[in-house]
């Protein structure tokens, strides 16, 4: 027995040292991380268990056969986060460059399988060259079975990919398939046909980062969700975003101590938001004073940035913010920022997050571009995810709330459980310029100082129509507030609805637009 013992610790010694110093030299000269080195920086110290550690190949033909390293260039298995099972799979450069084979596809199918039925998060740390050629079609069909599991598991178990490599191909869905993604800055990177491809077919050139490197898909794309510059800080962050997240969609998200006061007053809002609705403002600082100690991580903060979309805690409960940014299109919706916030708002409410939103939207973008883009069914993703999510709704106008925004940004007409507003808003089917202008054209255009007329019929129609208790008189608004309430009024708010249960009409799923 002792015999056996000894040989078995010394095929781990191998398997755990890789396949050569020089292939991890080689990793480490590219600036990035063996496998194991990652699953240590993503997995409290000491807690991963490795599944299928001395699974091989079985495949023959161009070598193969006399090349059969342990793990077959995935290392899979699970241990925690802040105490908390995490699963994980990461592919490893230095064996077949990380390409997909059929033993490799099987150890992902069994540990994506382990993680929907433990209800655990599942992170995969990607760094593999694609499907292995020399196995041909039985690796294509490996992605397809990691494809499917990634289906199944959407809305069930937090999925979070993290790209530290290259993922060209057929590779690179399984990432979007995903709830988040995150990207390395110059050693990542993602597209489904590469440079050379792309030259070929269109005589464009580019380079790889050029074509689908972190920046890329941070700005650009909006594929990436995280960008970052080295992966010890990209992997922090996937620390730190797992411990916003529920284990599963039948559980709460993990609730904290808060040491920041529940009744704190924020008194520098009013200082914040100029009244002048045509004066700009940096909403990330309305929300930073809002939430529990400041912090709050920001999804898809590089892409359509006119609109704010992050993962924060009032009262120590996780919470999903919503907001225009007007610093940015005035904070206009177009079709990137309703996209970037239908995703959102069907994560959170996959997740139980409740959700807050924070209005001070003048419409959405107008233009040729936008109209042939298909804002119409882009905007209608935004409406179908807000009229969907069933988790506490609480939405707040802080200033401008204009047409069908006002309608699409959660309004109690669509379903809010609870609608604020401050003193200075403004609920309106536009502007009041706008608005004026085609009411009484007549009137404008009949007068002897056209100017004038206009500007006592804007007026008039603001005292009518825009003063700030006109839609809460009607119901349409719960209660006007006093800006430095605004985190008291949320928390209290959220607590109540901790308990709010609703269910959908039987149906086997919806049909949302595409």
């Amino acid at each position: 027995m002792r015999s056996h013992v000894a040989e078995l610790a010394g095929i781990r010694r191998q398997v755990l040292a890789g396949p050569s110093e020089k292939a991890t030299r080689a990793q480490h000269a590219k600036g990035k991380l063996t496998a194991r080195e990652r699953i240590g920086l993503l997995l409290d110290e000491g807690s991963f268990r490795e599944v299928e550690q001395l699974r091989r190949h079985r495949a023959t033909g161009f070598g193969l056969e006399a090349r059969k390293p342990y793990t077959d260039g995935v290392i899979t298995g699970w241990g925690t986060v802040e105490g908390r099972t995490v699963f994980v799979y990461a592919h490893d450069f230095r064996i077949f460059g990380g390409a997909l084979g059929e033993a490799h596809a099987n150890k992902i199918h069994k540990i994506m399988d382990m993680a929907i039925a433990a209800g655990a998060p599942l992170v995969s740390l990607n760094d593999g060259a694609g499907a292995r050629i020399q196995e041909g079609v039985t690796a294509l069909a490996g992605y397809g079975g990691i494809f499917q599991r990634n289906t199944r598991a959407s809305g069930v178990i937090p999925q979070i990919s993290v790209m530290l490599g290259p993922c060209a191909g057929g590779a690179a869905y399984s990432p979007a398939l995903t709830d988040f993604v995150f990207m390395v800055r110059e050693t990542s990177q993602m597209f489904i046909t590469g440079p050379d491809v792309v030259k070929a077919v269109t005589g464009e050139e580019i380079t790889q980062n050029g074509l689908g490197g972190a920046d890329v898909h941070a700005e650009t794309s909006g594929v990436c969700h995280f960008a970052h510059d080295d992966e010890e800080t990209c992997i922090q962050e996937v620390r730190y975003l797992l411990s916003l997240l529920p284990q599963n969609n039948r559980e709460n998200p993990p609730a904290v101590p808060c040491d920041d006061p529940h009744d704190r007053r924020c008194d520098t809002l009013a200082d914040l938001v100029p009244a002048d609705g045509n004066r700009p403002y940096d909403m990330a600082e309305v929300i930073e004073e809002i939430v529990d100690d400041g912090e709050y991580l920001e999804v898809h903060e590089r892409w359509a940035r006119n609109i704010i979309c992050a993962l924060a805690r009032l009262g120590g409960q996780v919470v999903g913010v919503v907001a225009n940014q007007p610093r940015v299109l005035a904070g206009v919706l177009d079709i990137e920022a309703s996209e970037k916030t239908a995703r959102f708002v069907q994560m959170c409410d996959a997740f139980s997050i409740p959700i807050v939103t924070l209005l001070d939207v003048p419409g959405f973008l107008p233009g040729v571009d936008q109209e042939h883009g298909g804002i119409i069914r882009h905007g209608a993703k935004l409406l179908y995810a807000y009229c969907n999510a069933t988790v506490p709704r609480i939405s707040l106008i802080l200033r401008k709330a204009y047409g069908g925004a006002y309608i699409v940004m959660d309004s109690q007409s669509i379903g809010a459980d609870l609608t604020y507003a401050w003193p200075t808003n403004e609920i309106a089917v536009m502007g009041a310029e706008g608005a004026a202008n085609v009411i009484f054209r007549r009137r404008i255009a009949e007068a002897e100082d056209p100017e004038a007329m206009r500007a006592e019929l804007v007026k008039e129609y603001k005292a009518e129509l825009m003063h700030p208790y006109y839609a809460a008189e009607r119901g349409l608004v719960d209660d006007v507030i006093d800006p430095a309430d605004t985190r008291e009024v949320l928390i209290r708010s959220l607590a109540m609805l901790r308990t709010k249960h609703a269910d959908h009409p039987a149906r086997k799923h919806g049909n949302p637009p595409q």
